[in-house]
């Protein structure tokens, strides 16, 4: 807890109580305190009460300008900032609907070839070669393949339910039968541990929202474990309860940027280029836009069609004019 935390401690912790009660995620939570404790020492410590729509234009300017972050960096701030006036000082002024958002520029994104991912994929082993795999299998994000439940991976069907995915929304999604395997190997191993918590009085796993209370013995059955537990307990920030947590992301990425290395690949690659891998080959092999939107999760199917640019249909039954073999003109066309 640095200086500007101290002086205001009530604030830290009603912006803390604020955002478990609206079930916002512990990296959400994270961010909104840190850009509000940057506001503050913008402003000379000074209470958010005592300021205003110039001090918040003022910040964010100065993130756009001097600090030279991303337009979804600077909109994150915002959201912080709006949250903390709205939700927590209970403050709903006019200029608060004034702000502007900034513009996120439209980017195509980063897509991996067949060969190239499954290069990546033959750099990667243990647990997260097959977290790799999953995400590029199914079209899942990082972390709604890491905080995926033993319940909800059904071999029978073929399945994967993802729970509570971007928006609150749950969705279905493809289990690869080439997977089944690996993914019964990490259900064993989660259940050796899992038995290990048991013996030693844990093994009480995080439930979301208020299932713990209305499901009291849930959370030390099997099935609501994660099927990437971490290799050991630690101590949860929201509760300090001793449990055993999901795998920690970093442990993905840095094998990734590993596998990328080896592979040669000069792409930028992350563990969300697999998805848009997986969207965009589903594309080439000729399946409905609507039906990767839905094993997407994405709400508007226009956020799907972004695969449809990467794929560039429109241009390929055009060759460009400096390639041998173009077609010819049209007969009567003349020169202008």
């Amino acid at each position: 807890m640095d200086a500007s935390e101290r002086q205001a401690p009530r604030l830290f912790d009603e912006v803390r109580r604020r955002m478990r009660l609206h079930h916002y995620s512990l990296r959400t939570e994270r961010a909104y305190l840190g850009w509000i404790r940057r506001f503050i020492l913008a402003n000379g410590r000074r209470h958010p009460r005592t300021m205003g729509a110039v001090e918040v234009e003022r910040f964010l300017t100065t993130l756009a300008v001097e600090g030279g972050v991303a337009a979804s960096t600077q909109n994150q701030a915002l959201s912080a900032l709006l949250f903390l006036y709205r939700q927590v000082l209970g403050i709903r002024l006019p200029w608060m609907d004034e702000v502007v958002r900034a513009k996120r520029p439209a980017r195509v994104p980063t897509v991996l070839s067949r060969r190239e991912v499954a290069s990546l994929l033959a750099g990667m082993d243990g647990r997260a070669g097959v977290v790799a795999r999953l995400l590029y299998g199914t079209g899942m994000r990082l972390m709604e393949g890491l905080r995926l439940r033993v319940k909800d991976v059904d071999f029978i069907r073929n399945e994967i339910v993802v729970r509570d995915g971007k928006g609150g929304r749950d969705r279905r999604t493809v289990l690869p039968a080439t997977l089944a395997g690996p993914l019964q190997a990490e259900l064993e191993r989660a259940r050796v541990l899992h038995r290990g918590d048991l013996e030693d009085g844990f093994g009480a796993v995080w439930l979301p929202h208020a299932l713990a209370r209305k499901y009291p013995s849930a959370a030390r059955e099997f099935g609501w474990q994660y099927v990437f537990p971490a290799l050991r307990r630690s101590r949860d920030p929201r509760d300090g309860v001793v449990r055993r947590h999901h795998l920690d992301d970093a442990v993905v990425w840095r094998a990734i940027r590993r596998a990328r290395r080896a592979a040669g690949i000069d792409k930028p690659v992350s563990a969300h280029t697999l998805r848009h891998s997986f969207a965009t080959h589903l594309l080439e092999d000729g399946y409905d836009i609507r039906t990767i939107q839905e094993l997407l999760g994405h709400k508007d199917v226009a956020t799907t069609q972004v695969y449809t640019h990467v794929l560039n249909r429109g241009g390929r039954g055009v060759v460009s004019p400096l390639d041998p073999g173009r077609a010819p003109a049209a007969a009567g066309r003349g020169t202008p």
